[in-house]
């Protein structure tokens, strides 16, 4: 349960999130994401307020504002690598053509135009994770929602990862929130946010 957060993330900011387990760190990431609802307060995201927003108009806000990114990659294990970025594509109203070109792009940009036609077996772990940053990015979002992505990774790979998610909010602007319990995961982003017993404690800005 998270107590007294008082919290404002500037647009194009990357910040970590960073607690012991059970602290509500995927709680408060959640609540950003609009995935879960507070209790009280206000919580305004994007210039939304989304206490206002019924279930339907949650779920078009988080379409066109969020791209999520777990620790364990979330692919649907029959589609191949550009199947399933252009999943979330399907939520908006895009030609089979057109989300096709946007699904090509957003694997290009993170290095896989060589596995487009691989599924998931085929792939290593972190290739896996690169295909769910293509998915996370492929509608173009402005917030990118990242939990504990590199926690199934060797260092190499998770790296890797970093590294492209740097990238994304370096060169393309965007907004990354990261849940992690690895400080060198941590030490990528400009601002650390600790969270103890549902608590913000302290911060550190970069």
């Amino acid at each position: 349960m998270l107590r007294g957060i008082n919290l404002s993330i500037s647009g194009g900011s990357y910040v970590a999130l960073m607690g012991p387990s059970g602290s509500g760190k995927t709680t408060l990431l959640n609540l950003i994401a609009g995935i879960d609802r507070p209790d009280s307060g206000r919580l305004t995201v994007a210039s939304s307020d989304l206490m206002e927003l019924d279930e339907a108009e949650m779920a078009h806000w988080r379409a066109n504002h969020i791209g999520f990114i777990f620790q364990f990659y979330n692919l649907m294990p029959v589609l191949t690598a550009l199947e399933n970025v252009e999943l979330p594509l399907l939520l908006h109203r895009l030609s089979r053509r057109e989300r096709r070109e946007h699904a090509l792009l957003a694997l290009e940009l993170v290095g896989l135009s060589d596995r487009l036609h691989h599924t998931p077996r085929e792939l290593s772990g972190g290739q896996q994770q690169r295909v769910a940053i293509a998915r996370a990015i492929v509608a173009d979002p402005l917030l990118i929602m990242a939990d504990e992505p590199t926690g199934d990774l060797d260092k190499q790979s998770a790296a890797d990862v970093l590294d492209l998610i740097e990238q994304l909010n370096r060169d393309s602007g965007k907004t990354v929130i990261m849940v992690t319990h690895d400080p060198k995961a941590a030490e990528r982003a400009r601002t650390i946010h600790h969270l103890d017993k549902g608590v913000l404690n302290s911060l550190n800005a970069f």
